[in-house]
Order: structure tokens, then sequence, then C-alpha cells
């Protein structure tokens, strides 16, 4: 299965229309229906919102596995939004200096064990 193939199964799969999927990435109607018509793949610079957007990750997307089993690696990479909470939190951190980081740290450490008590 090629790489677009696998975009519109998901997109199949979570509902979600080319037009939507367009608004959602950024990407021309006209090359979504090119890649389904013609029979080509997205360019590399567009995996990563391609992978966001339909909720997988570029390995998922890339060779059609979940990556889970006994014959792959497990991930540690995320892909996160920078402009979601989640993103903006992190971008929030890294501008912060270490011991600003650090503290925080810590204060999260000491928010989890008082949650886990």
């Amino acid at each position: 299965m090629t790489i677009s193939e696998r975009i519109f199964e998901l997109l199949k799969k979570r509902g979600m229309s080319q037009k939507e999927f367009s608004e959602r990435t950024g990407i021309a109607q006209s090359s979504i229906s090119d890649w389904k018509r013609k029979h080509t793949n997205p360019v590399s610079e567009k995996i990563l919102i391609i992978c966001e957007t339909l909720g997988v990750t570029p390995y998922e997307l890339l060779s059609g596995t979940e990556g889970e089993g006994s014959r792959s690696n497990p991930s540690e990479m995320m892909l996160i939004d920078k402009n979601s909470e989640n993103g903006r939190v992190i971008c929030e951190f890294l501008s912060m200096d270490k011991g600003m980081q650090g503290r925080l740290i810590g204060y999260m450490e000491a928010l989890r064990t008082s949650r886990d008590l």
C-alpha cells in the first residue's frame, strides 16, 4: 500500500473529508486529489503535519504498521502542535532558563507524588 493510499484509508476511518483534511493541513485540495488520481504521494515536507492531523506517527504512515511487537523499536518522539495547549506549555518551558525548568520539574514531581497518596 502506498503512503497516499494509507492517508485515504485513515481519512475514511476517521470520517474526515478531503476538504476538512485540506483545511487542517494547509495542503491544497488539488494536491490531495492528485494523490488519488495520479497515484502520487505527498512531498516529504508535509508528512509531519499529515501525521499530526491523522493522529499517527511518521513510522505508522510510512510503513503501514503501528510499530508494536517484538520486531520494532518503541518511538521516543512525540509530535505536538505548537498551538495546542500542550504545545504552548512545552514552548513556555523551553523559553525558561535551566534553573526555572528544574524548579518546574520538581513542582510537577511533587504534584504527582501528592496525587498518588
